[in-house]
Parts: C-alpha cells; structure tokens; sequence
C-alpha cells in the first residue's frame, strides 16, 4: 500500500515537471520568457530598490519629518516623470525602428537610430528641463500643492535629483536600443548593480553611518544621482566592447539622417504627447490628493510606490511585446507578431493576478514595512485594495499597447490615455475627493475607472489588425 502511494506520488512529480517543460518548450512562449524576465527582474528589483527608499525615510525618527520626506519625493518624482516619460516616447520610436531593422536585417542603420536619439534627448529634452527645474524649484513644487514643510524638506532634493536626471536619461536611450535587438540580461545587471549600491548609499548618508553625516532626504537624492552616474559609465564600457552586440562607434563622425528624424517624429510624437497627457493627468491628479494635507498625501505616495511594483511584470511584458513584435514585423511574419503579443499578454496577465491576491489580502502588512503610523497603514491598505482590482486591466493595456507601439502604432495608445486620464481619473477624482469628500479612497476609485478604459480603448484597436501594416521606412 506504502509503495504504491510513493508511486503514484512519483507519477504525480513526472508529470508536474512535463507539463512546466512543456510549457516553456512552446517556441513562442520561450522567446518571450527568454526576452522578458531580465526585463521584469530590473524593473521589479529597481522598484523593490525604491521602495526601500522610501522606507528609509518614512522610519525617520522625527514623525512629523519622515511624513514630510516621503511627501517631498512624491512631489518631486512627478515633475521629473514628465521629463522621463518624454524621453522615454522618443525612445519607443528608437525601440520601434531597431527592431524593425534588425528584423529585416539592417543592422548597419542601428548606429545613427541611436545617436540621433541620444542626442534628441539631452539636448532637447534633458538638458532644458533639468535646468528650468532647478531655476524654478520652489515654483514648481507649489504648483504641485507641496505644503511648506513638504518643500522645506525637499528643495535640495529636488535640485539634485534634476541634475541626475540628465545622466538617467542617456541611460534610458541605451536601455531602449539593446531592447530593441534583444539584448535584456546586461541592462539588467547594470542597473541591479547600480540599484544595490544606491540602497547602500541611501542608507549611508539618510542616518549618517559610518562617518557621514546624517544628510536625511537630501542624503537619498545625492545616492540615487551618484547612482545614474556610474550606470552612464557601465553602460557605454558595455555597448564599446568590441564583443557588444549592439554596434555603435561614437568615434564615427554624426551624419544627420532626415529619415530617422521623421521616423521618430513618426512615431515618437503619439508617443510623447501620450506621456505628456499621462503625466499632466497625474500632476493635476496629485494636487487634487495633496489638498487632502501631507499624512494622507504620504500615505497615497506610499500606495503608489507599491502600485509601481505591481506593474512591473505589464510593463516588462509589454516592453518585450514591443520588441519581438516589432522584429516580427520587419522580417515579414504578421501572424508570428500577433502570437509573440497574444503570449506576452498572457503570462504577464497571469503575474499580475497573482501579485493583486497579495496586495488585496496583505496590505497592511506590506504598508507596515514603511511606517509605523497607524494612520498612514490604515489608509495605504485600503488603497491596495483597490490596486488589486487594477491588475487585470493595467497588465493587459500595458502590454497590448506595447504590442502596438513595437508596430510603430503609437496614436491609439495615445487616444487610449487621454480619454482614461482627463476624461476619468482627474474628473472623477475631483468629484469623489472635493465633491463627495471620500478622501483618499475616492482618488483610487478614479484611478481604477482610468485603468479600465484605457483597456477597452486599446484592447479594441489590437483586435483591429490595422497595426500589423503601419510601415517604417
């Protein structure tokens, strides 16, 4: 009877490992696991990194203090996101043309993508920027709805935070190319390896180790800067190595090329004006949130960093979708993009699921790594609830938008965020926050009303097919 259960327990064990093999022997579904968990590992290790962060000053001893930290990252994070997610829509326009051309076969056209791009970036996006955040700092941060405490605590940060932001930027032109032809797993290493000395160097110079003195949020700002600086380091010893398979000689003299630039224009705009509505969307969302005083602002900051997590997994999912789908493209195979975004969706979907039964179930847990305030846990928690029924939605738009703009079908994404953010989030969450006062719950409620018809929006134009025949010349 004895060995019998051990032998049908051993059966159970064999199939168990035949059905995984099987699963990941699928052609499709290894080359998206292939390409997307270095993709997921960086950006779940790089959130995991900044919720760190932000735990290191939410335990600041002086309450009153660490609410007033973390309040002045949140603040600060969403002014310099408008400079992020504007590089980053010229970067899917680079990630876009890359893997088109590597799919085609074009290989010696990657050198000038990725110079124009790094060149549009800095000079004009992240050198403009990074200087009119630090003229206006104070300005900016009362636009925000920042209290006086808030910018007491975070004018410094602030300032050098907008000088790091220069090198975060090249570093994001390079992150993009190498996805582009498929090159995940060193992205990921640099910037673990970055991320990890940041942690240290956070912990260093918040409290005053060792024989530095206690800097606090300003401590946090000069690691995380020195942090962008020695990955604009790793990342062009990497991409120079004779061994590198992203080939670029910044030796060879720069040619303007009139086809890139209007590829990206192409492209890139959708794109950029998609990121620039997201983002006025949120600053004008945040100051909706910011009216409700700096422990409920603190405590929706810490909701959104964990909300930052949770959509990793879509967005790593969706960042390989876009570029196996365009490869596809450019080597001809329309019915092989449509499986390579169809599998992407799916498995990160299953992810997300996942992740939202553990938001939904233990969030207070998970809030009590940031803070001990009973107040700050106990409106964080609840707010988790609702990201948890985000997930399904923001996974699946995510990645089919990534589909859409690794095709170069970048408008709908845009229409998709522009009616989900103005049209829903801000309108909503000034009625539900103002108007019916249901304070922080009531802006969570907006967001999930965002979330889902930003799906719909983008869901549909998938189902279309239209974006299987845009060209890029």
């Amino acid at each position: 009877m004895m060995e019998e259960k051990e032998k049908l327990e051993e059966e159970s064990r064999d199939k168990e490992k035949k059905d995984f093999f099987s699963f990941v022997k699928n052609p499709i579904r290894y080359d998206v696991l292939h390409l997307a968990w270095p993709i997921l590992t960086e950006l779940l290790m790089s959130s995991l990194f900044g919720m760190v962060d932000m735990m290191m000053l939410g335990w600041i001893a002086d309450k009153a203090l660490a609410a007033a930290s973390v309040a002045a990252v949140g603040i600060t994070n969403q002014p310099m996101f408008i400079g992020l997610s504007l590089a980053q829509a010229l970067n899917v326009g680079g990630t876009a043309m890359i893997a088109r051309y590597v799919g085609a076969k074009q290989h010696h056209r990657v050198d000038s993508v990725l110079k124009h791009v790094i060149l549009l970036n800095l000079f004009m996006l992240a050198i403009p920027l990074s200087t009119f955040g630090l003229i206006f700092t104070d300005e900016i941060m009362k636009f925000m709805g920042a209290q006086s405490d808030t910018i007491d605590a975070g004018r410094i940060y602030f300032k050098i935070i907008m000088v790091g932001y220069l090198f975060q930027s090249f570093n994001m032109s390079i992150t993009a190319a190498l996805r582009g032809i498929g090159e995940t797993k060193a992205p990921m290493r640099i910037n673990i390896r970055v991320n990890s000395m940041n942690v240290v160097g956070n912990a260093v110079l918040i409290y005053g180790l060792l024989f530095f003195p206690a800097l606090g949020v300003t401590g946090a700002a000069v690691s995380t800067a020195f942090s962008h600086i020695v990955a604009s380091i790793l990342m062009i010893r990497y991409i120079v190595r004779r061994d590198s398979p992203l080939k670029v000689d910044f030796r060879k003299k720069f040619k303007y090329n009139k086809t890139v630039i209007q590829n990206l224009i192409r492209v890139g705009i959708p794109a950029s004006l998609e990121s620039l509505a997201l983002r006025i969307g949120v600053l004008l969302f945040v100051r909706i949130v910011a009216g409700l005083g700096t422990v409920v602002y603190a405590s929706h900051q810490i909701a959104l960093s964990i909300l930052g997590l949770s959509f990793q997994p879509g967005q790593a999912f969706g960042i390989a979708a876009s570029s196996m789908v365009g490869r596809s493209l450019g080597a001809q195979n329309l019915s092989g993009a449509e499986k390579y975004a169809k599998e992407t969706r799916k498995i990160g979907s299953m992810i997300s699921t996942f992740m939202a039964v553990i938001l939904f179930f233990f969030g207070p847990q998970i809030v009590g790594l940031y803070t001990n305030d009973p107040v700050i846990i106990e409106n964080s928690s609840r707010a988790l609830k609702i990201i948890a029924l985000v997930q399904p939605f923001q996974s699946s738009q995510l990645i089919l938008a990534g589909a859409l703009r690794g095709a170069g079908d970048t408008l709908w994404p845009l229409v998709a965020t522009f009616i989900g953010v103005f049209g829903f989030r801000v309108i909503l969450a000034h009625i539900f926050v103002n108007i019916m006062g249901y304070g922080l719950m009531g802006a969570w409620m907006a967001v999930l009303a965002d979330q889902f018809i930003r799906y719909l929006f983008v869901y549909g134009r998938f189902r279309t097919n239209k974006w299987k025949y845009i060209r890029i010349r």
